[in-house]
């Protein structure tokens, strides 16, 4: 996993007077889009977390790659971006050595601190990904068409926090809202059982179910597309948790 910060942008958005925020808004946007490009060129995924600081799936993107990305933004924007590359047996576990390298590096305020890029002890080997897609069943009919849009979308994200909730503290998982009614998490290989254990709490815990398709892979890329897939299935039968069995992973590939 790769953590990607920005240099001292706190600072920056009030020196010389506070910026206005809707510009603050459409650059964060803007450099978020241009991060997804970046690692969906590589067959990753990019989570915008908090704008300042992205999460990336970075198996199979190497230094060289990330140093572009810091050219390139410098170039195109008036900051710059540190990054800290974490290899781990979860992908909490490797958030936390990434985070880990830059902290060493010095505070993210730091005017001193420019561009870092520290990868670490992370290897060669890509290893596996696994991806829970999850959507929430029936959310035209339960939100879209019946309710107004704000309390639609309250209702939404309160149950998409018990989801990541959940997946953090149980499964050391990460998982990000990426619009509509969609949630996808990046995982350690679980069980179907696991992932029925998650939306069952989130059912229990606010109404609300979810459906999810699993996939696994050598890249998010490739994880992810399975994912989908299986995702699809759920939605075809009504099945609430289906992984991509490996003769399909295998017509995936092919």
């Amino acid at each position: 996993m790769s953590v990607v910060q920005l240099d001292e942008y706190g600072p920056w958005t009030v020196e010389p007077s506070p910026r206005r925020e809707t510009d603050l808004q459409a650059l964060q946007a803007r450099l978020y889009a241009d991060f997804a490009d970046f690692v969906g060129r590589s067959d990753g995924y990019a989570f915008f977390n908090r704008f300042d600081n992205m999460l990336g799936i970075a198996n199979g993107i190497d230094v060289a790659e990330y140093e572009r990305l810091q050219e390139r933004i410098r170039n195109r924007y008036p900051i710059t971006v540190s990054v800290g590359v974490g290899e781990g047996e979860t992908p909490v576990r490797a958030v936390e050595v990434a985070s880990r390298q830059l902290q060493a590096a010095g505070s993210a305020q730091d005017p001193g601190r420019r561009e870092v890029l520290s990868a670490g002890d992370t290897s060669d080997s890509t290893g596996q990904v696994t991806v829970g897609h999850f959507d929430i069943v029936g959310v035209t009919e339960s939100f879209t068409d019946t309710e107004d849009a704000a309390a639609a979308g309250l209702e939404i994200q309160q149950s998409m926090l018990a989801l990541k909730q959940r997946l953090l503290s149980e499964h050391d998982s990460i998982a990000q809202f990426v619009g509509g009614d969609n949630m996808i998490a990046v995982c350690p290989q679980l069980s179907e059982d696991a992932f029925g254990d998650v939306v069952d709490h989130v059912r229990d815990e606010t109404g609300i179910e979810f459906q999810v398709g699993v996939g696994s892979g050598p890249t998010a890329h490739s994880a992810g597309g399975r994912a989908k897939e299986a995702l699809e299935h759920c939605r075809e039968t009504g099945t609430r948790v289906h992984e991509a069995t490996a003769v399909q992973q295998q017509a995936t590939n092919d």
